[in-house]
């Protein structure tokens, strides 16, 4: 995704976000997952591919999401498929924080 073609939606507070409590947020009609690892924040998809099920109410694994349906993981820092049963990727958002304030490009 270029910087060209990206609108930045601010979503979040920094300080709501904790390492292994992500946070469901909505921008648009898109759902999008926050997390934080090693004091970076990471923005993906939180609908897991395999079968309906919200990532954010999952299990943080170090910089995997594991779904809480199913058990499929998929990469905090890029969206790929870690392992089954799902078998496609979640979208990865670029993210910029501006003090307290947590930006996801769309």
């Amino acid at each position: 995704m270029s910087n060209e073609s990206v609108t930045w939606r601010r979503v979040a507070s920094r300080s709501k976000l904790t390492p292994n409590n992500p946070l469901a947020v909505e921008v648009g009609d898109k759902l999008i997952g926050l997390y934080l690892v090693d004091g970076q924040v990471y923005a993906i998809g939180n609908l897991c591919t395999h079968e309906f099920a919200l990532l954010t109410e999952g299990f943080v694994e170090g910089e995997a999401i594991e779904c809480p349906l199913h058990q499929a993981r998929f990469s905090i820092k890029t969206g790929k498929v870690l392992s089954e049963p799902a078998d496609a990727d979640v979208p990865s958002y670029p993210v910029k924080v501006e003090g307290d304030d947590i930006y996801v490009g769309v």
